[in-house]
């Protein structure tokens, strides 16, 4: 794809004919090695790095691509694509990105989050989630229901935990958010 030749090109500072020339020979088969050493000519003289770089970001950009379809295939047939979001997984960058965007949507296992809420405990979880002033155990006593499954002010508030938690995982600006905290933040503890 010729988006991909000018991604490469900017990011490696090089002419966008030395990345088709070097992608095209990589597709045909020829090895980074034998690209940067016999065929200079071709690829105005890049080094064995440049070749490889080049290689490992044309397969990251393809296998991007080819999860960003799926997502969008997956998406439709769900009924859940919209405008906004077709637009975000377009221009998503990577696929830790992308795989953000689509994970609130992706069709789940049963978790205790889901199971919580089939017990119809999502109000008590919002209303927690809001973090205003109320009584929460006069609020989630409203919720036991032993015919749902809800048997103690205990129950009631451990599955109104389990929906927060999975609202706030599955929240694209938080984990962006989480993971470049973690980024900058982390450290190694060496002994």
């Amino acid at each position: 794809m010729h988006t991909h030749h000018k991604i490469i090109a900017a990011e490696l500072k090089v002419a966008e004919k030395q990345i088709s020339a070097t992608i095209n020979l990589l597709d045909e088969g020829a090895t980074v090695p034998f690209i940067s050493r016999y065929r200079k000519e071709l690829t105005g003289s890049l080094d064995e790095v440049q070749v490889a770089a080049i290689r490992d970001r044309v397969l990251q950009l393809r296998d991007l691509d080819k999860r960003r379809e799926a997502i969008l295939k997956s998406m439709t047939e769900l009924g859940k694509l919209t405008p906004e979001l077709e637009k975000q997984i377009n221009e998503a960058e990577t696929i830790s990105l992308l795989e953000d965007i689509y994970l609130p949507y992706k069709p789940k296992r049963k978790t205790r989050a889901s199971m919580a809420k089939e017990k119809g405990l999502e109000p008590l979880a919002l209303e927690i989630f809001k973090q205003q002033n109320f009584d929460l155990n006069a609020a989630a006593e409203k919720f036991i229901d032993t015919e749902k499954g809800v048997n103690s002010l205990e129950e009631a508030l451990a599955g109104a935990r389990d929906i927060i938690a999975e609202m706030i995982a599955e929240n694209t600006e938080a984990r962006t958010k989480m993971r470049l905290y973690f980024q900058e933040k982390r450290y190694l503890n060496r002994k």
